[in-house]
């Protein structure tokens, strides 16, 4: 199966010399921190935690972003960028005053306009995800934007489509399934499973594979996942591959314990909340970016616990960064919405202020765990394809937040912030 369009861009530009890494990171000087009642003692600690973790990490931090050196390592460099880069920076979208995170530079707008064209070509009239009338949602995603910021080292606008028909085959399910478009607790688990063996290919008799193969085009959902898939198979390993799938699976579990609690009317404890958002979270996407990046992660470097965590921190973290942002989103929709700082609102008494300066904190802790985790693993572990991947993620969750900040069709600040 071919992609549509023109032939593949040529790569990305040669990356600059990575920007030296500061030793703490904490908020710029010009971010205001209120100062008045409990809200501006958790932002003025988000602070004072945000330098003392970064400073522990710093120095093998650095070592990740600048990259092995010596004769052939040239294409695994891949820089944070810790300033903003200028008149090409995006004016619209605040970020979340006190929430720790990285500047990231206005992604390749050629590259952009591109995968922006591909994908909208490939959900509206190759796999029919979405009706004409829902193309100013589609616009308003803004996926080309999104995926070009999360995987700057894609060598080809073929390797950047990987991800982002899979990132729209995973919206087409949410949104379906589950939230906006007619989704709904009562029967996801039956309607998961059968769109999972679009990914996780079903094996069975000749007399019922036809009816299964022909289920797979019955809904917007199901084509999406079988399509997405059969072009990432073009790319991946089959070790890459099976990784997708479990991780995939991990996604729809966490679908499945929300589903629950919406039926049964319960808001979980915060711990319990927190141990869904681990799979009901971002995780399928950085984890594929040696695939996007044209290279593979090894099985058994990936399967290693100290990477798992550090996946799994980058995954969670990202996770609280679609719970802050879409928080008021969330409060105009029907009925009870889930998100972190409801939960703790809900199960601490807290105020919604106070709730969601907590949440900003817990966003926090999970991010200076990543990094630290993923310091120690390049210390430890320091093979060119371990630090390219954990620069990987990195970027991917830098890209993640910048996306949500700057995607104001979607998302607005609280005006308590």
């Amino acid at each position: 199966m071919s992609d549509p369009g023109p032939s593949p861009l040529p790569g990305p530009p040669p990356v600059p010399a990575p920007v030296p890494v500061p030793a703490a990171r904490a908020l710029p000087a010009d971010v205001s921190v209120p100062d008045d009642g409990p809200g501006g003692d958790l932002i003025a600690e988000h602070v004072a935690e945000g330098a003392a973790a970064a400073r522990q990490s710093g120095i093998a931090m650095e070592r990740i972003l600048r990259g092995p050196s010596g004769l052939g390592t040239v294409g695994l460099h891949l820089g944070r960028f810790e300033e903003p880069a200028g008149p090409g920076t995006p004016a619209e979208g605040e970020a979340i005053p006190g929430l720790y995170h990285h500047p990231v530079r206005e992604p390749d707008p050629v590259r952009v306009e591109e995968v922006s064209r591909r994908i909208k070509a490939w959900a509206v009239d190759e796999v029919q995800a979405y009706p004409p009338e829902w193309a100013d949602q589609f616009d308003g995603f803004a996926v080309g934007r999104y995926m070009v910021a999360c995987h700057p080292d894609a060598p080809t606008i073929d390797h950047l489509m990987v991800a982002t028909r899979l990132m729209v085959a995973e919206n087409a399910v949410d949104d379906c399934y589950c939230e906006d478009h007619g989704g709904s607790p009562i029967g996801l688990g039956s309607r998961l499973l059968l769109a999972h063996t679009a990914l996780d290919p079903l094996h069975t008799t000749k007399e019922y594979e036809p009816p299964w193969k022909e289920s797979l085009e019955s809904d917007a959902p199901r084509r999406a996942y079988r399509s997405a898939m059969e072009y990432f198979l073009q790319q991946a390993t089959p070790s890459q591959a099976d990784r997708f799938r479990h991780d995939m699976g991990r996604l729809h579990l966490g679908y499945l314990a929300e589903a629950a609690w919406a039926q049964a009317e319960q808001v979980p404890e915060v711990w319990e909340y927190l141990a869904m958002r681990q799979f009901n979270n971002f995780r399928p996407c950085p984890t594929i970016t040696d695939t996007v990046g044209g290279y593979e992660l090894p099985a058994d470097l990936h399967a290693r616990p100290a990477m798992q965590r550090v996946i799994a921190l980058g995954g969670n973290a990202t996770t609280i960064v679609n719970d802050l942002y879409s928080y008021t989103k969330e409060l105009k929709s029907p009925g009870l919405h889930l998100n972190l700082p409801v939960v703790i609102a809900e199960r601490e008494g807290l105020s919604e202020r106070e709730a969601y300066l907590k949440a900003i904190e817990v966003h926090n802790e999970l991010m200076h765990g990543f990094e630290a985790e993923a310091a120690a693993l390049a210390a430890a572990c320091p093979a060119p394809s371990v630090l390219r991947f954990l620069r990987g993620v990195a970027a991917w969750v830098d890209g993640n937040h910048y996306w949500h900040q700057t995607n104001t069709y979607r998302y607005s600040l609280p005006d308590f912030l």
